[in-house]
């Protein structure tokens, strides 16, 4: 969340959906004369020109959404990796006709969308481990756009009416028609960040395989995406233990329908198939490019520690309760949980709560609609003025508390809570309400960006004393194991090349 954005955050996250189980983009109208599982070099498809608008439009917005552009060195590279692997799958006949972005997000993802838009973020980069992993995730997804899965996928969930009173609560709260609602709209035709749907085991298995096809079109070693998603299994099973510590809430891009685990042996089942024994990884030019990238938060966005927020430009911190789980995005920090879903973010402020309460209500509502709230209660929270109101949104037959909780920090700016509860059950964000506070000026200088540091492994050096060097507090060896796709029984040999997290 950074400290200038004056926007309700609404969505463009769910595009994003290869952390939930695929890119969640709609493949559009690309134009075609064969199948799209045929979708390879060689049976070349023109990306249409409504695709190359539609992207053109959505492009900045995501941009906006996933913390902008990664501005390090490693961009070129990643972007000619990405051209290079985006363009077996047929859908445009160039390495121009594509856009690839490496984005500065903490989370593991990558997505692609029309018009020939794909995206890596850096968190997930440096869980690879070679140049060849990297092609095989960014093929995948490109795999799901020129598979058209989105757009079934949404066909389906209307079709089922998967989604419950809350989420579609959520869809016509939190979206209306503001600007990056018409984008949710128009793009997925439902949901936001709060809204999260899968792509079928059947779907994200045909990504995979077409990944792997274009890995093996380009000279990569095929089997590099299976050693790929066995890295995102291990680090899904980090995650899960430690669940109760860490509150973000986006799964890693593996957790999908398929088992993860089955995942990894079908892919490499399928790429032995294709008789082809070498192929290149790249190992080395992909450390060299990956040294030195952020990895983490960035802490002029913000980061999340346990169940806490802590923004040390904006030198304000706050904690959800036990059992909801956060993601910061460039706009608003998102909370999720089976009890509740809501956003921290802020608005124009000119020293009138009352005017500022009345604005978030109408950002929720949309073009056109209003949420009717009950009175304005104000009152103290750790030092800060503070105001909030509740209002009822009907849907068919459930109801939905929606509640603005805002504060004062200064006469010129002031931060929000908006909230989704059931009927009645609003309270269950009253400790994350009291919750907020300013931090101290040590606090905020404490508070220091990660990065990944390649190093030359020495002959003493072993797996327990390099974990030790991990800027971590908990589970130091096995994030230092699965960074560098290793087991506890391996052995370091000096010259060796090894990745380990620094501040």
């Amino acid at each position: 969340m950074r400290m200038k954005s004056k926007k309700i955050l609404s969505t463009v996250a769910v595009l994003s959906l290869a952390a939930c189980g695929g890119s969640g983009a709609d493949a559009g109208s690309v134009e075609s004369a064969g199948s799209s599982s045929s979708a390879q070099k060689g049976n070349v498809r023109t990306i249409s020109a409504a695709d190359k608008q539609k992207g053109a439009e959505v492009h900045p917005q995501l941009l906006q959404e996933f913390g902008g552009s990664y501005s390090g060195p490693q961009t070129a590279y990643v972007v000619r990796v990405g051209q290079d692997i985006a363009v077996q799958s047929g859908l445009g006949d160039a390495r121009s006709d594509f856009t690839v972005t490496l984005l500065n997000s903490p989370v593991n993802n990558a997505f692609a969308i029309p018009g020939g838009y794909v995206y890596l973020t850096r968190q997930l980069m440096a869980l690879m481990n070679d140049e060849a992993e990297m092609a095989g995730v960014l093929g995948h997804e490109v795999g799901h756009v020129a598979a058209r899965h989105s757009q079934k996928r949404q066909k389906a969930a209307k079709r089922n009416s998967i989604l419950g009173a809350l989420g579609q609560i959520g869809a016509a709260v939190l979206l209306g028609d503001s600007a990056l609602g018409k984008l949710g709209q128009e793009v997925l035709g439902t949901g936001s960040q709060l809204l999260t749907l899968k792509y079928s085991r059947k779907q994200e298995y045909e990504a995979d395989d077409l990944g792997i096809e274009y890995l093996a079109s380009a000279g990569y070693a095929p089997q590099a995406l299976s050693t790929m998603l066995e890295s995102l299994a291990a680090q899904s099973a980090i995650d899960a233990r430690a669940a109760g510590r860490d509150a973000r809430s986006v799964p890693t891009w593996a957790s999908t329908h398929p088992n993860p685990v089955q995942r990894v042996s079908r892919a490499a089942k399928n790429a032995s198939k294709l008789g082809i024994t070498g192929g290149k990884r790249n190992r080395e030019a992909f450390l060299k490019n990956l040294d030195g990238v952020m990895y983490g938060d960035d802490p002029k966005q913000g980061v999340i520690e346990g169940n806490s927020f802590l923004h040390p430009d904006l030198k304000l911190k706050f904690s959800v309760p036990n059992g909801f789980a956060m993601q910061n995005g460039t706009t608003a920090v998102t909370i999720n949980g089976s009890a509740g879903k809501g956003q921290f973010t802020t608005g124009s402020y000119n020293g009138n709560m009352t005017t500022y309460i009345a604005s978030a209500f109408k950002a929720l509502s949309g073009k056109g609609k209003n949420i009717t709230y009950g009175d304005i209660q104000r009152t103290t929270v750790n030092g800060l003025p503070a105001a909030y109101a509740t209002g009822r949104v009907t849907s068919g037959n459930s109801q939905v508390d929606v509640t603005i909780f805002a504060y004062e920090f200064s006469k010129t700016s002031a931060f929000h809570f908006a909230t989704l509860a059931p009927a009645g059950q609003a309270n269950v964000f009253s400790s994350m309400y009291q919750s907020i506070k300013r931090m101290t000026a040590r606090e905020a200088a404490s508070i220091k960006p990660r990065k990944i540091d390649v190093v030359t492994v020495k002959s003493r050096d072993t797996i327990d004393s390099m974990a030790k060097k991990m800027a971590y507090t908990d589970y130091q060896k096995d994030r230092f194991l699965v960074l560098n796709r290793l087991r506890s029984n391996d052995q370091l040999r000096a010259g060796d090349k090894v990745k380990i997290v620094t501040y």
